[in-house]
């Protein structure tokens, strides 16, 4: 038992901790891309404002899909 419990720490340890995914520069993108990185860069940051305000609310993991759904279509929305 107590092997086990060693090779479980040792794989834990050596496994690399997941990241998420980068803001897109539309600086490093090719020109003819520029336009679709400067949306997609948008997009990247009113999901992550929407992602702060849940956390913020202490939304329930549960609900967190509901709540990013509405607070994404209220930005739209307004714009």
């Amino acid at each position: 038992m107590k092997s086990f419990i060693v090779i479980a720490a040792s794989a834990l340890l050596a496994t690399a901790p997941a990241r998420s995914q980068p803001l897109v520069d539309p600086n490093k993108v090719a020109p003819e891309y520029r336009e679709a990185a400067e949306k997609r860069r948008a997009e990247q940051l009113r999901q992550r404002e929407c992602a702060l305000k849940a956390d913020l609310e202490k939304v329930l993991p549960r609900d967190r899909t509901a709540f990013l759904n509405h607070c994404l279509e209220t930005m739209v929305a307004k714009q």
